[in-house]
């Protein structure tokens, strides 16, 4: 139901298409050169503007685009914050700006099933990633409601894509897990890899790439009891290596 929408907001000639590619192509060197500025908050307003034509139809329609575009907002507001959060070189910035570049032109407009699965997982991972290293110290009952948020639009963009009858059943169970994961983690929240990725990010990245592989080639019909086996195993292993071998006296909250 929403492709079509999305068909009709997208036009393919005319001012509105060369504005739209003019903006895809300067979005990342505009939001490079903001944060460079540490106007880091012009960034942020730049990168949802750039959305303007999800809202450019009935207002009926507005909820249905914001969906599906806030994988590619979730993006572009994280690649921001880790720019922020790196002011102290430029060659990491520009690779910041070179990778949200390729995102743009090459991974978001891509409606492949395998693409789109790719966009979930990158969004769930980068959304999680800046909401735990810009916001940690924040309180509880908000990271736990962005966390399920974020697993939520992430989950809905994975099963829409499949036509699943249930993604909207399936979105809610695995943002209600992510919510319920992050409010048990949140009340000893850890980081790894020089105090970058949490706890909550990891296991939620692990298990939902792990969970959304079965599903995709269950759906191929390319899933046997072998690789079932195997899938599972890894990320129980994960997580056991992860809860058993982390420093549970250094505690951030």
């Amino acid at each position: 139901m929403i492709r079509p929408l999305l068909a009709k907001v997208k036009p393919t000639t005319g001012f509105a298409n060369i504005f739209h590619l003019t903006l895809l192509v300067i979005l990342p060197a505009v939001v490079f050169i903001l944060v460079r500025l540490q106007f880091v908050q012009l960034a942020l307003i730049m990168v949802v503007l750039s959305k303007w034509r999800m809202l450019a139809v009935r207002p009926r329609f507005w909820a249905a685009n914001i969906r599906a575009n806030a994988i590619d907002i979730m993006v572009g507001v994280a690649v921001t914050l880790f720019m922020s959060h790196s002011t102290s070189s430029v060659a990491i910035q520009l690779v910041w700006a070179v990778l949200y570049g390729i995102w743009l032109i090459a991974i978001k407009p891509r409606s492949s099933l395998l693409f789109t699965s790719l966009q979930a997982a990158i969004g769930q991972i980068c959304g999680l990633s800046a909401l735990y290293l810009t916001w940690s110290a924040g309180p509880l009952v908000g990271i736990v409601f962005v966390t399920g948020l974020i697993c939520y639009l992430a989950a809905r963009h994975f099963f829409d894509s499949f036509n699943e009858p249930y993604a909207r059943l399936l979105a809610y169970l695995w943002g209600y897990f992510g919510a319920a994961l992050s409010w048990l983690m949140g009340h000893w929240l850890l980081f790894y890899v020089y105090d970058i990725i949490a706890q909550p990010t990891l296991l939620l990245s692990v298990l939902g790439y792990g969970l959304a592989v079965l599903y995709y080639l269950d759906h191929h019909s390319r899933l046997n009891k072998g690789l079932q086996r195997q899938f599972v195993f890894l990320m129980l292993a994960v997580v056991l290596v992860v809860l058993t071998f982390s420093d549970w006296g250094d505690k951030a909250v």
